[in-house]
């Protein structure tokens, strides 16, 4: 099993990702595709106390015709079951609908079908797990009593 990054080395990471996402959100918000687009998209929802609008890129992997992502950040705080919000996915707007897994048993289906699809989405998920994919049972509970999730997005057909 892989260990759990110190409090000290997910501070560490937190500030890189708040300075690395600057220019990812403005690549991501191109209105054409570009390579990162194809594994990253850009979410813009309101901050549920603030009412400030936030833009946020977040990795993705397509599983038919639904997006998951991982949700490990506070933005997921943001978001509401049945609540549409818009996403730029592959330099195009359009409305999704997120639904916010946080069964056990689900999360770690989930991950396999992330990781097989986006082996680089394991990074962006604060959960150790083994060679074989499989979820630490422990740091899985811990992280879901923690607020992580898996988001599921429902996209709306284009008009």
């Amino acid at each position: 099993m892989s260990t759990a990054p110190s409090p000290a080395a997910m501070a560490r990471r937190a500030r890189i990702m708040r300075a690395v996402n600057v220019p990812m959100r403005a690549v991501l918000g191109l209105p054409v595709a570009t390579p990162l687009s194809a594994n990253l998209m850009l979410i813009s929802y309101t901050g549920r106390k603030t009412g400030k609008a936030y833009r946020q890129p977040v990795s993705y992997a397509r599983d038919g015709e639904v997006l998951l992502t991982p949700g490990g950040g506070r933005w997921t705080l943001n978001l509401a079951d049945g609540r549409p919000i818009r996403i730029r996915l592959r330099g195009k707007d359009v409305t999704a609908t997120p639904e916010l897994v946080k069964e056990p048993a689900e999360v770690e289906r989930l991950f396999g079908v992330m990781v097989e699809k986006n082996p680089r989405a394991a990074r962006f998920i604060p959960i150790p797990h083994g060679a074989d994919g499989r979820l630490d049972p422990d740091a899985l509970d811990a992280a879901l009593k923690h607020g992580f999730r898996i988001v599921r997005w429902h996209l709306e057909p284009s008009r």
